[in-house]
């Protein structure tokens, strides 16, 4: 289900002052990189992510890749980072970015 306006806005706040937690090179999108990915969205929910390489375009597709096979939303985009957001099954209070954020 598509996030609404307002969560966008509430999730880009939040993200506004998160740092990547995985940095995707010119070696493209392997395996191991999206486990991390999947990894991070169960413990933090919302994160960023840098994608290397100077076309638009490429950049562009990874992202899409990422999401579709992550099941997760690309929240914003600013030049080569990108905000994800997924819902944890089990979102822990201590890692999750969005439940801290409320919490605070």
């Amino acid at each position: 289900m598509p996030l609404s306006i307002t969560e966008k806005k509430r999730f880009r706040q939040i993200g506004h002052q998160l740092n990547p937690v995985v940095l995707l090179g010119g070696q493209g999108l392997s395996e191991a990189v999206l486990a991390e990915i999947e990894r991070a969205l169960e413990d933090h929910e919302l994160i960023k992510v840098r994608i290397g390489g100077e076309d638009r375009e490429a950049r562009r597709e990874a992202i899409e890749a990422i999401a579709a096979q992550t099941r997760s939303e690309a929240v914003q985009i600013i030049g080569k980072i990108v905000l994800l957001y997924r819902a944890a099954k089990n979102p822990h209070p201590k890692l999750s970015n969005v439940l801290r954020h409320s919490a605070g």
